[in-house]
C-alpha cells in the first residue's frame, strides 16, 4: 500500500508540470492538493490508518488551502 501512495504522489507532481497554461490560485489549488494527498498518505500509513482515506482527506483540504491562499 505505500508503494501505490508514493506512485500516486509521483504521478500527481508529474501531471501538475504540465499546467503553465493555469492561473496562479489554480496552480495553488494542485499543488497544495498533490501536497496535502501525499501527507495525507504518509500520515494515514504511518499511524495504521488508510493510506488511500488520508490521502483523499489531505488532498481535498492542500486544495482548498492551496486555492485561498494569496
Amino acid at each position: 500500500m505505500k508503494i501505490t501512495s508514493v506512485i500516486l504522489a509521483v504521478l500527481l507532481a508529474i501531471s501538475a508540470s504540465g499546467c503553465s497554461g493555469m492561473t496562479r490560485q489554480q496552480q495553488r489549488a494542485l499543488s497544495g492538493g498533490a501536497l496535502g494527498a501525499a501527507g495525507g498518505a504518509a500520515i494515514g500509513a504511518i499511524t495504521g490508518g488508510s493510506a488511500v482515506t488520508g490521502a483523499l482527506i489531505g488532498g481535498a483540504g492542500g486544495a482548498v488551502v492551496g486555492a485561498l491562499t494569496h
